[in-house]
């Protein structure tokens, strides 16, 4: 009996890689962490390590490079990827139209911090109504990373500020809404409207941590308005509720978009303050791969964020 051996580097033409075997390479480069991939594909680690070590044979290439202490994709794992990713997204497609259903299946659903906790509550539910054979996973990180993770294939849509203007990346924009200004109880701006941004000069403005968005919007604000906010020492935050915390316990001042208003103020120790129109603020929208074949789920999906929006 001859037995053949497949080389590195040397592809068997012959070779037809599962969907298994896709599932656990895309799985891996995703997490980074063989049992975290494992228990999210709900299989054994040795599964896990058998299907990928089966779909290198085949194809020839070392697709993740494993020690004891890191994984990582190689550049061949890099540059196939988004192919997997594709085909994985075409599979469950296939299944979730003969169910009589196009959004359906596995969606790796990106979104900012500063949109996760106010949309998410009336999202997932919505979903699960409307799209019971859709699995949503949901990725919550900053915009760079989530461009990437969209970029690499890792994530099939995001939820982000507009505009991007990164290549390749098709947007859906679904809606605008305002800044609002957070101010400790009892502040001079308290319960004001109209208030001009120019106000918020030599105020002592606290920002979100480097990364995030909504920090630089916020700076961008001050600069369209020659606003030089006052200092704030080494206070730092990665997140909107420690950002409040910090109004609340008399450090500064804030901007929150309005999503996070009812949610961020509910505990009665703040005040807040509203902007002359037209009112500085952002507007949110889906990004994918412009290579993608599910636009118009994706647009589906659009409308229902669209439709149940934080209020």
């Amino acid at each position: 009996m001859i037995s053949r051996t497949t080389l590195i580097g040397v592809t068997d033409q012959t070779y037809q890689p599962t969907l298994s075997q896709l599932r656990a390479f895309v799985a891996i480069a995703e997490y980074r962490h063989f049992g975290t991939a494992a228990a999210r594909l709900s299989v054994s680690q040795p599964t896990l390590s058998q299907a990928l070590a089966s779909l290198e044979n085949g194809l020839g290439l070392q697709l993740i490079e494993r020690s004891t202490r890191r994984v990582l994709v190689t550049a061949a794992g890099k540059r196939l990827l988004p192919q997997a990713m594709a085909t994985l997204e075409a599979a469950d497609r296939f299944v979730a139209s003969a169910s009589g259903d196009g959004l359906g299946g596995t969606l790796r659903l990106g979104l900012i911090p500063t949109v996760a906790p106010y949309v998410l509550p009336r999202l997932l539910p919505e979903l699960r109504r409307q799209l019971p054979a859709l699995v949503p996973h949901v990725i919550e990180d900053q915009t760079a990373r989530l461009l990437d993770g969209l970029r690499s294939g890792v994530l099939d849509v995001a939820l982000l500020a507009l505009p991007n203007e990164a290549t390749g990346l098709v947007e859906i924009p679904l809606y605008t809404e305002e800044f609002v200004l957070v101010t400790p109880r009892g502040h001079e701006l308290a319960g004001q409207t109209g208030v001009a941004p120019s106000a918020l000069d030599s105020l002592p403005l606290l920002l979100l941590d480097e990364g995030h968005c909504l920090r630089d919007q916020t700076l961008d604000l001050c600069r369209s308005q020659d606003v030089r906010p006052g200092p704030v020492g080494d206070t730092r935050a990665a997140s909107l509720a420690t950002v409040v915390q910090c109004v609340a316990g008399g450090l500064g001042v804030t901007l929150i978009p309005e999503m996070a208003v009812a949610s961020e103020t509910a505990r009665g120790t703040l005040d807040i303050a509203r902007f002359a129109q037209p009112a500085p603020g952002r507007t949110l929208g889906l990004v994918f791969r412009g290579s993608t074949a599910r636009a118009e789920d994706y647009e589906r999906l659009a409308e229902i964020i669209r439709a149940h929006r934080p209020m």
